[in-house]
């Protein structure tokens, strides 16, 4: 197959070109140069925002499909310029969009059929807004036009993929090397109650795996991305304790306490928010389709190996907003009592 990855250097994207590479595909990758290169694929630099470098780069076509990992910060007619100039050279397209484009993010039960957000296709920046609670995000409302856009241009040869959390080696948001970090470190831990409460991230490795597996498929549709079994959140940090040998111990606080207290879901405790839908995102459809997913225990284990051999993330401001400060920490553990 030949492929072109839209990004193709960093955390997904990197992983599919990788993938690809393995499978034996030929694969080309459009990119500004920021973020390094993936060796045994053809690079071809541009902005995908230029309809020059867009045109430019189709030159280097045809390709079978089209795995877009690199449109989450660009509105609609961003999309839509890409997708209508590279439609005549690509016979598939698969886009990567997120559970937020649902009108019910994340406060109820997601299907595939589930309402989703209305966007038009060519919306600039400026379309959408972010409810009073947080839901809808305009965040949401973009990537519906996103999808929007590339459902009008490829019909039945679209593919969207909606992930919620995505973890692994080179994660550049923070969330799992902040947990692995905060075990290492030890000592009293705040930990979200209830600590059976399932969440249901995927592995970066695995979500590129489905990638690929639906640009080589003959059919389209949605597909949410999700942990069919995912692990408890007792789990989860008894997993990353035992990874990085640190002698933490868990304080579980119920929600209502820690919110008391400043403490911000979603950042400050990264996987963690009480919102009843966030983690009760069904991947049935995909798991039908071939979505496999290894044990979060490996996705842990293999990050960690990755931060201790000098893993760096590619450079993101929401590295960040994401980690309590160990002062903080420490004054909510000394009120919690």
């Amino acid at each position: 197959m030949r492929i072109l990855v839209m990004g193709g250097t960093w955390f997904l994207g990197r992983a599919v070109v990788e993938e690809a590479l393995r499978r034996g595909a030929a694969v080309t990758v459009f990119n500004r140069g920021r973020s390094g290169v993936v060796e045994g694929a053809e690079t071809v630099r541009g902005d995908r925002t230029s309809r020059d470098d867009l045109k430019r780069l189709a030159e280097s076509g045809p390709w079978d499909a089209v795995v877009d990992t690199s449109s989450g910060e660009f509105p609609p007619r961003d999309v839509a310029l890409a997708v209508d100039t590279l439609r005549p050279v690509a016979t598939r397209w698969v886009h990567v969009s997120t559970v937020s484009v649902y009108e019910g993010w994340p406060h109820l039960p997601l299907t595939e059929d589930s309402p989703v957000l209305v966007c038009p296709p060519d919306a600039n920046e400026t379309f959408g807004h972010t409810g009073p609670d947080g839901s809808p995000t305009k965040y949401g409302f973009q990537k519906a036009g996103g999808e929007a856009a590339v459902l009008r241009a490829f019909g039945e040869d679209a593919v969207l993929l909606r992930p919620g959390v995505i973890l692994g080696p080179g994660e550049y948001v923070g969330r799992l090397p902040f947990w692995l970090s905060r075990a290492r470190r030890g000592g009293a831990m705040i930990a979200p109650a209830p600590a059976g409460r399932v969440i249901q991230p995927v592995d970066v490795r695995d979500v590129a795996s489905f990638a690929l597996d639906q640009a080589a498929a003959v059919s389209g549709g949605a597909f949410n991305i999700a942990h069919p079994t995912g692990m408890t959140f007792a789990d989860f940090l008894a997993t990353c304790l035992a990874i990085t040998g640190g002698d933490g111990t868990p304080v579980w606080a119920a929600p209502t306490a820690l919110s008391a207290h400043g403490v911000k879901q979603w950042t400050e405790l990264p996987l963690w928010r009480t919102h009843a839908g966030v983690w009760s995102v069904d991947p049935s459809r995909a798991v039908a389709a071939g979505l496999q997913c290894r044990p979060l225990a490996d996705t842990i284990a293999d990050t960690w190996a990755w931060l201790r051999a000098d893993g760096r993330p590619v450079e993101h401001p929401r590295w960040a907003e994401h980690g309590i400060g160990p002062e903080k920490e420490a004054a909510v553990l000394a009120a919690l009592g």
